[in-house]
């Protein structure tokens, strides 16, 4: 079975990290940094921190596990909670920028209300569900 990790990334601005996907004939949705768990990963946080390095050129501090679920292509996906000071879209490095045929990719920063959540379409949706009821009962700003 397929592992997928994502971070829900906390900035010192108490706002998160996610990229808004653009695509041919889709309306534009967000995903949160995240992707496969690899061989060469000794387990799912290294595969985290990885991923956000590659994604978005930042170094984070994985602080616990938010959710699990099983996605309909049959993988299951791994959302922790994190927290970022220095990020750099520019330097990323993941494979799938380097394809053309993927559409646009941009980072945008979002403040953690359920208000500006909820307006998104942000994928998949029932973790975003379980996203704004983290928001709405205080569990995701970290105590410095």
């Amino acid at each position: 079975m397929t592992e997928r990790v994502r971070a829900v990334l906390i900035t010192p601005n108490n706002t998160t990290l996610l990229i808004k996907r653009i695509r041919a004939g889709i309306d534009p949705y967000w995903v949160i940094v995240g992707g496969g768990v690899e061989a060469i990963d000794t387990d799912r946080e290294a595969a985290l921190l990885r991923e956000i390095s590659e994604e978005i050129a930042g170094a984070a501090e994985v602080l616990c596990l938010l959710h699990q679920l099983d996605n309909p292509q049959g993988e299951t996906e791994y959302f922790y909670l994190a927290r970022i000071e220095k990020w750099d879209f520019n330097n990323r490095t993941g494979p799938e920028f380097a394809r053309t045929d993927r559409g646009e990719y941009i980072l945008e920063e979002i403040p953690l209300t359920e208000e500006a959540v909820g307006a998104l379409n942000l994928m998949p949706q029932q973790f975003k569900d379980v996203l704004c009821e983290a928001i709405a009962r205080g569990e995701l700003i970290p105590a410095p």
